[in-house]
């Protein structure tokens, strides 16, 4: 399944455990969602229940949304075509994963965090999928297309846009150096890059903001 396949390509950028798997925490059925959210337009949306010491996941994905992504996979063929929706289903594995890492290592998570991580994991794998389909090819206006000319929707971003929009301004600051450092081409430079990805998945909120403030 693709959301299996975007799980294992971020799991192998940041060097992560897979100790659970996306789809056992996955609906489509929109009614399950929070009366809060049930009629907007969202096609994804993940939720965590806090119950004490138990914390409740599930993984929203629109089934249409899933539908497209089958029949034009975009680990196969990332196209103009089938971006928006990429990125829609990897926000939502983005999000699993940083809250599973999270929970795992018992550290709290805010919602500036997995914002901030959800926008630097689409820039990345999607840097790792143009280059690997093709080779010769560098995505020079990716960045462009991520973080200049993608657009908040005021209807579904309710009383958080200001938080994406600061998410959105630290992840292009952060993804302008790296797209530097992959840009130069060679190997170890490379490698570097890598390595500050993972390193930088680590790190916790206040550490992050204090990376980008002084090396974006």
């Amino acid at each position: 399944m693709v959301l299996q396949q975007l799980q294992g390509l971020l799991s192998g950028i940041y060097d992560l455990p897979q100790r659970y798997d996306v789809c056992d925490f996955l609906f489509t059925d929109r009614e399950r969602l929070p009366a809060s959210v049930r009629d907007t337009c969202t096609d994804e949306q993940v939720l965590v229940l806090d119950e004490g010491e138990i914390a409740s996941v599930g993984v929203f994905l629109d089934a249409q949304l899933l539908g497209r992504l089958a029949a034009s996979n975009p680990l196969q063929a990332l196209t103009a075509a089938n971006i928006a929706d990429y990125w829609t289903a990897l926000e939502g594995v983005s999000h699993f994963l940083y809250l599973a890492w999270n929970v795992g290592h018992d550290r709290p998570v805010c919602l500036l965090e997995l914002e901030l991580q959800a926008e630097i994991d689409k820039y990345v794998s999607s840097w790792w999928l143009l280059r690997e389909q093709d080779p010769q090819r560098y995505p020079s206006q990716l960045h462009r297309l991520l973080f200049e000319r993608t657009r908040i929707d005021q209807g579904l971003a309710a009383q958080r846009c200001d938080l994406y929009r600061e998410a959105n301004q630290y992840a292009a600051r952060f993804c302008r150096r790296l797209q530097r450092q992959l840009s130069a081409g060679s190997a170890p430079a490379q490698r570097e890059a890598l390595s500050e990805l993972r390193r930088f998945y680590r790190l916790g909120r206040e550490r992050k903001m204090v990376h980008i403030q002084r090396h974006g």
